[in-house]
């Protein structure tokens, strides 16, 4: 199995380690570099995921450090780095203390892995992304955001749920903001090639998208001090994996939008074909009018959501 030499995850937390512990076990990388601000973090954890490699059996070498010159030769960085809502915090305010740390993230990979491909998978994470993609100065195929890939796993396993049936039968598309204006494509989702419409009730299937939007929340609830990261971990596994093993999967990614479904300038989940080359084309589905006004309206509160970083001098 051919990959890539390097891959590094800024950000040693639950998602960004679960991540870098399934890239090293598949060996798609010659080596992962975890880099975190915390001190001991990145190293007690990539010590601890390289003690595993006997049992195993893989060969990905696997480092941890506080210095950010250490991700120089990355083909790949997976940016997880960033606080998390905490109680009586606004939006407004994740979003500053989150673009600030983005801030000084971009700058060291423009800095130190010019060549790279980044994904960003930190919230706000279209808005993170778009910052990102303007920091670095990157190609915009080279910058990419995880959530579709998550939000559409999400979707696909309440489906399968709900119909008593194996995920993997579940096809779909959950497009726009990673947050409560996303968008599942219904018109585009089957179960074993038949439409979901034929196999579920309007009122369902509007549950089910209720419950998808709300998806990260859920999990919140249940933990009390915790968020999700093992589905997050494996939705930015297959798009590292796509990525370096130059599979060209058709997966729903933030990508920067210029034109396509008459949206422009900004970040927003689409489907994508993701290559080597990273975000290689956009694909324009054939959806519902009303889901095309749903993408758009998405677009419009990403696209607020962007000015506020104008406002507050991030670009």
């Amino acid at each position: 199995m051919s990959g890539v030499r390097k891959i590094s995850m800024i950000g040693a937390g639950n998602v960004g380690a679960t991540a870098g512990q399934k890239i090293a076990e598949r060996n798609i990388a010659d080596e992962v570099v975890f880099v975190d601000v915390v001190e001991g973090l990145p190293q007690g954890r990539a010590l601890d995921m390289y003690e595993s490699a006997p049992v195993e059996g893989f060969n990905t070498s696997v480092k941890g450090t506080n210095d950010f010159s250490e991700i120089a030769g990355s083909d790949i960085i997976v940016v997880t780095a960033g606080l998390a809502r905490k109680p009586g915090m606004t939006r407004s305010d994740l979003l500053d203390k989150n673009a600030a740390i983005m801030t000084t993230v971009s700058e060291n990979i423009r800095t130190h892995a010019p060549e790279s491909i980044v994904i960003v998978v930190t919230n706000p994470m279209d808005i993170m992304t778009y910052l990102v993609y303007r920091k670095t100065a990157f190609p915009k195929n080279r910058v990419v955001g995880m959530a579709g890939v998550l939000d559409t796993s999400r979707f696909r396993t309440f489906v399968a749920m709900e119909l008593g049936t194996i995920p993997s039968q579940v096809t779909g598309f959950v497009l726009g903001g990673h947050g409560p204006s996303m968008v599942p494509v219904i018109s585009n989702s089957s179960v074993g090639g038949v439409p979901l419409t034929q196999l579920l009730s309007a009122q369902k299937i509007d549950e089910i998208v209720k419950r998808t939007r709300m998806g990260g929340d859920e999990i919140v609830n249940y933990l009390k001090t915790g968020s999700a990261f093992y589905a997050p971990a494996s939705s930015i596994f297959e798009m590292v994996q796509s990525i370096a093993l130059d599979e060209r999967k058709i997966l729903p990614c933030s990508a920067y939008i210029d034109g396509e479904y008459g949206i422009r300038d900004i970040y927003t989940g689409v489907p994508v074909l993701l290559g080597r080359k990273g975000a290689e084309k956009i694909l324009e589905l054939k959806i519902e009018k009303s889901e095309l006004d749903a993408l758009n309206s998405s677009a419009d509160a990403v696209r607020k959501d962007i000015e506020l970083l104008k406002d507050h001098k991030f670009l």
